[in-house]
C-alpha cells in the first residue's frame, strides 16, 4: 500500500496545478516568450485576445499529475508534455492563410497531406499520436500481440481526446468546463482511485486558467487545449480497462467525425441547458 494514498494525491494534484497555474500565468504575462505580439490572435467576436493562457495551463497540468502514482504519473507528464508541445507548434508556427485555404480539422490536414504538404496541423496530428503512443507504453508495457493493440488502442484515446477537447475551444471558457466536467465523471464511482488525482491536476488547471478565459482575455489554443485533453485520455486509461477504454475512443472517434460534419457550437445554442451552461459565467 502505498504512504500516500489516492484522496491524499487527488488534493495535492488539484492544488499544486492551480497554484503553478496562476503563477505560470503571472510569470508568462509578465516575462511572454517571443514578446506579446507572438501570441495574440483574434477571437470569435472580433477580439485581441492572448495564447499565453495554454502554456500556463500546460504547466498547471504537468505539475498536477506529478501527485498520482505510478505509473500514471509518468504517462501523465509525457501525454501533458508532449501535446502541449506539439499544441504550441500549430499555434506558433502555423503558415499564413493554411486555415483558409482548407487546411483545417483533421479531414483537412490529411487532405493537405495526401497532396504531399504537411501542415503544422499535420505536424501535430502526428507528435501528439506518437507521443500518446509513449504515454500508453508507459502503462501498458506491451510484450504480445494482444498487449500491442491494448496499447495502440490507449494510444489513440489519449492521442484523440488531445484532439477532441482542443474543438471545443471555440468560444471563452467552453473548453475548460468540458474538461472540468469530463474530469469531474472520471473521478466519480468505484474503481476510479487511479483516476482521480489525474483527474485532480485537469481540475486545477481548469480552475487557474478559468476567470481570464470567461472573461475574453486570453483562450487555452492548441497548446493548453491538446495539454488538458490528453491527460483526460490517460485518466481514462486509469479509470478503464479494455472493454471501457474501447467504448470510450469509440465515442471521441464519433465525436471528433461528427464536428466534420456539424458545428458543436450550432448544437450548443439550438439546446437550451447547454447555451446557459456555456455562456454561465461570461460578462
Amino acid at each position: 500500500m502505498s504512504p500516500v494514498g489516492p484522496p491524499l494525491r487527488t488534493a495535492l494534484a488539484l492544488a499544486a496545478a492551480r497554484s503553478a497555474g496562476r503563477r505560470g500565468a503571472d510569470l508568462l504575462r509578465a516575462a511572454p516568450p517571443g514578446g506579446p505580439r507572438r501570441w495574440e490572435r483574434t477571437n470569435h467576436a472580433g477580439r485581441s485576445v492572448t495564447l499565453l493562457e495554454g502554456p500556463a495551463a500546460a504547466l498547471a497540468v504537468s505539475a498536477g499529475v506529478l501527485a498520482a502514482a505510478p505509473p500514471w504519473r509518468a504517462a501523465g507528464a509525457v501525454a501533458a508534455v508532449g501535446a502541449a508541445a506539439f499544441g504550441a507548434l500549430d499555434d506558433l508556427t502555423e503558415r499564413t492563410g493554411e486555415r483558409d485555404a482548407g487546411a483545417r480539422g483533421l479531414r483537412g490536414h490529411l487532405a493537405a497531406a495526401r497532396r504531399g504538404r504537411l501542415t503544422t496541423g499535420g505536424w501535430k496530428v502526428l507528435g501528439i499520436g506518437a507521443t500518446g503512443l509513449a504515454a500508453a507504453a508507459l502503462v501498458e508495457r506491451p510484450r504480445d500481440r494482444v498487449a500491442v493493440l491494448d496499447a495502440v488502442v490507449a494510444g489513440a484515446l489519449v492521442a484523440g481526446s488531445a484532439n477532441l477537447l482542443n474543438l471545443f475551444d471555440l468560444r471563452p471558457g467552453r473548453a475548460a468546463k468540458v474538461a472540468a466536467v469530463a474530469a469531474a465523471s472520471l473521478a466519480a464511482g468505484p474503481g476510479a482511485a487511479a483516476a482521480r488525482p489525474l483527474a485532480g491536476a485537469v481540475a486545477g488547471a481548469c480552475a487557474a486558467v478559468l476567470p481570464d478565459d470567461l472573461a475574453g482575455r486570453s483562450m487555452l489554443g492548441d497548446t493548453g487545449a491538446n495539454a488538458l485533453g490528453a491527460v483526460l485520455g490517460v485518466a481514462a486509461l486509469a479509470r478503464w480497462h479494455r472493454r471501457g477504454r474501447v467504448g470510450a475512443l469509440a465515442a471521441v472517434v464519433a465525436l471528433t467525425l461528427a464536428s466534420e460534419k456539424v458545428s458543436f457550437s450550432r448544437v450548443i445554442e439550438a439546446q437550451p441547458l447547454l447555451r446557459e451552461l456555456d455562456r454561465l459565467g461570461r460578462p
